[in-house]
């Protein structure tokens, strides 16, 4: 049972909970007790919140057996990302700065989860202060993902730790958040799925922030459909209420037909990996088959956005902003990978710091004009597979790897887009391949729809790394 309780959806364990084949109590305890085996291997949770997880999950328990049941996340266990406040518990944000700060109050998401009846198993490992697309972090640990048992290698990042939870079968599901790619990002590198909403459909309200701007909350599953559910009630699109919250199922199901999905020219395409690019002009098929319109564009707005690159980082002096008292009183507490991007904010003018705001705007003007007769876009989520750690341990090499796994996922961001990331197949050398799929602003019901569809289609549901090496 061991095996097939670490990676079932919220779908079959919330029909397991309602049949009474397992209670919230006994399905809390196994995932604790995973965590406990492989832990201290994966480097997943910063917080293991043992005792908490099993109030709730008796809590929970109280409730079925009067007969309440409040919907499909009563009784699921989660995960967060740690730059998201709970009650009690300390925010790091992955800095050794933060190792006291005790949040106050719960922040908007966890507050949804809870009244959703869910289970929180603790918070997550992440790139300090959510500033990185690797998933390094050299104060705490970077989480190894499951993938491979023998070499160490690259999780992604920023939500490094949600996606290794979920991939390695210690929490159904998790969050993220996603600032330049930092849920699809993992996303890929883990072979799970993940979804970067449009900016401001999910509350940031308590939740430690690298750019206001950009900053996205965003789930981490096995599926898409629990993507979706996750979603629904995330955003606040979904009552709690089990009468009137869909299921993950109702949400994506829906035709497909005579959709048009392109994809884009160059931009998303340069050095990209032989086998995934492969795998990736793959799903063409895929979606030929489902009656979707195939076909590619050329975006010029791309060609803008590369110049735009070249400016002020407007990322840099959002977060320099924010950390300006701690970065100038004691830069030495800052792991220096993410302190050296920072400080990049501090010479940045007002006015230069506006044009650059200002054009962006332009550029996304311009993509949404390009994208008037498009659906959806379909890339490679990361230009190659997971790389081993190893190849990011001097600076030069970090920055270059971290620039490319940011490079088609920021621009989603950066162009006021939504997105998803699913798995699209594996390697030779077996590790996953991620597909990103690429919608416009407030179009996620009809991207999680498409993204559901292509899952289905390449029945790769429930594909997981072998875990025992690490026990």
């Amino acid at each position: 049972m061991k095996k097939t309780l670490a990676y079932l959806g919220i779908g079959e364990l919330s029909s397991m909970l309602r049949s009474r084949e397992i209670s919230p109590v006994e399905l809390t305890a196994y995932y604790v007790n995973r965590i406990s085996e492989l832990n201290p291997q994966l480097n997943v949770f910063i917080e293991i919140a043992a005792e908490r997880a099993k109030a709730q999950a008796q809590a929970a328990e109280f409730l079925m057996d009067r007969g309440q049941f409040i919907g499909p996340l009563h009784g699921i266990p989660f995960a967060l990302k740690d730059l998201i406040d709970v009650k009690g518990l300390v925010t790091t944000g992955g800095s050794i700065l933060r190792r006291t700060a005790t949040a106050q109050t719960n922040a908007y998401i966890a507050d949804r989860l809870f009244e959703a009846g869910a289970v929180m198993l603790g918070k997550t490992h992440m790139v300090e202060f959510a500033f990185g697309g690797t998933g390094v972090n050299h104060h705490y640990g970077t989480p190894w993902n499951p993938w491979d048992s023998v070499v160490q290698r690259l999780p992604g990042g920023s939500s490094s730790g949600s996606a290794v939870a979920v991939a390695a079968g210690l929490s159904p599901i998790a969050i993220g958040s996603d600032t330049g790619g930092s849920v699809r990002i993992p996303a890929s590198f883990c072979g799970v799925v993940g979804l970067k909403p449009t900016f401001g459909t999910v509350s940031n309200q308590g939740v430690l922030p690298l750019d206001p701007t950009l900053d996205s909350l965003g789930p981490l599953a096995h599926n898409v459909e629990d993507c979706a559910l996750l979603h629904g009630i995330i955003s606040g699109q979904e009552s709690n209420g089990s009468n009137s919250l869909l299921s993950g199922a109702e949400m994506v199901n829906g035709d497909v037909e005579g959709l048009r999905m392109c994809f884009p020219r160059e931009y998303f395409w340069a050095d990209v990996d032989e086998e995934v690019e492969v795998a990736v002009r793959a799903s063409a098929q895929v979606f030929s088959d489902l009656n979707v319109v195939v076909d590619e564009i050329s975006l010029e707005c791309l060609d803008d956005l590369s110049v735009w690159r070249r400016g002020p980082n407007t990322t840099a002096v959002e977060s320099y902003f924010f950390h300006r008292t701690e970065l100038e009183r004691d830069v030495s507490q800052f792991d220096p990978i993410v302190s050296a991007r920072m400080l990049e904010g501090r010479d940045v003018s007002a006015v230069d710091y506006l044009e650059q705001r200002r054009n962006l705007e332009d550029i996304r003007y311009e993509a949404m004009t390009a994208l008037e007769s498009v659906d959806f876009l379909i890339t490679p989520t990361t230009p190659f597979p997971a790389p081993p750690l190893s190849e990011v341990d001097n600076d030069e090499d970090y920055h270059k790897i971290n620039g490319m796994c940011l490079r088609n996922t920021s621009a989603v961001n950066l162009l006021g887009l939504c997105a998803i990331s699913v798995p699209c197949g594996l390697t030779r050398g077996g590790l996953p391949i991620g597909l990103q799929l690429i919608g416009k602003p407030y179009d996620e019901k009809r991207l999680l729809r498409i993204a559901y569809a292509y899952e289905q289609s390449l029945g790769l549901i429930g594909f997981h790394p072998e875990t025992s090496a690490f026990t």
